[in-house]
């Protein structure tokens, strides 16, 4: 990403969820298409485009023949947005302690023994 790392807004993050999803380069119809009701208008997606291009999230190109419509294609992977945010949030709320997150979220969820013993299992293999 360019700069510095930076947070997406819920629309913008329910945008890079839908590219993510369709998984190659798309146009802002190919977005809008996949976009659950109330859907927005076409001009209000392709602002969220160049939004996200100047955050350095999405790139853009223009296939040969195809006048002046733009492909869009993510440059940050989900994983690379999980893996950044959850940073954020750890340094942010959990004094960039994996140990004191860990125990907020087993507190809240309230889970039991059993579970976290599933989870060790699960990370161990």
């Amino acid at each position: 990403m360019k700069k510095k790392e930076q947070t997406l807004t819920r629309t913008e993050f329910q945008l890079m969820t839908i590219l993510w999803d369709i998984g190659h380069a798309a146009c802002a119809w190919d977005i809008l298409e996949r976009w659950e009701e109330p859907k927005p208008a076409y001009t209000t997606v392709a602002t969220y485009l160049k939004v996200l291009r100047e955050k350095g999230f999405v790139d853009y190109f223009k296939n040969k023949g195809e006048g002046k419509t733009h492909q869009y294609i993510a440059r940050v992977t989900r994983a690379e947005y999980t893996r950044q945010a959850m940073q954020e949030v750890k340094r942010n709320f959990f004094d960039d302690s994996v140990k004191k997150m860990l125990c907020f979220f087993v507190r809240e969820e309230q889970l039991t023994a059993e579970e976290l013993q599933k989870l060790l299992e699960e990370i161990e293999a």
